[in-house]
């Protein structure tokens, strides 16, 4: 007994650890914003950065499960629905610094951006079937829904993991160049994944 509750406090106090670190990006960005070194467009700056991190979380997110595979580390598992939570975090950060600080919620600008500009719809569709993964991640919800529907729904991350990465290989100017090693990163996931698709 006591060796269990000794395993499940450090697995607690190792979240708590992780929960720290995931954090770390957007006090860095504050603390950056704050002290005026975010370049001649901070409010451009921020917007890029929320969105990296929401993607890069994404990808992190869907590591764990090729790790406990291939490496049998069962550790990022456990820290599967945390890591996923900061990729929706970040993702909302993104959104409202696009939504807020740069259109100051002119909604019919952000209806022309969506309409104009394929990035931004791509981003917003993102944001939108991320929205429901977020919402249906907790054990409650698991259970409402039951384990293959649930399940069912969040293999949706693959899609707004591929929106995600085409919205910002189309949104900077450097183009695909930057987006690269997160499309090999994606893609190598998924054929890590492959063996057991139709069991996950």
């Amino acid at each position: 007994m006591l060796s269990s509750m000794t395993y499940l406090q450090q697995v607690r106090w190792f979240k708590r650890l992780v929960f720290l670190i995931c954090c770390l990006p957007i006090v860095w960005l504050a603390w950056q914003g704050y002290n005026h070194h975010l370049g001649a467009n901070p409010i451009e700056a921020a917007i890029h950065e929320t969105g990296l991190w929401a993607l890069r979380f994404l990808l992190i997110t869907l590591a764990a499960t090729p790790m406990r595979r291939f490496l049998g580390w069962y550790w990022p598992t456990q820290l599967r629905r945390m890591l996923g939570l900061f990729a929706f975090f970040y993702a909302c950060l993104h959104l409202t610094s696009y939504v807020y600080l740069d259109q100051y919620f002119a909604w019919t600008d952000i209806l022309e951006d969506i309409l104009m500009r394929p990035y931004i719809a791509l981003g917003m569709s993102a944001w939108f079937l991320l929205l429901p993964l977020a919402v249906t991640s907790s054990n409650k919800m698991i259970k409402r829904l039951g384990g293959k529907h649930w399940s069912r729904l969040h293999k949706l991350v693959y899609v707004i993991a591929t929106l995600g990465i085409l919205h910002y290989a189309l949104l900077i100017k450097a183009g695909w160049s930057l987006a690269t090693p997160y499309i090999v990163v994606f893609i190598i996931l998924m054929v890590l994944r492959m063996p057991s698709t139709s069991k996950t």
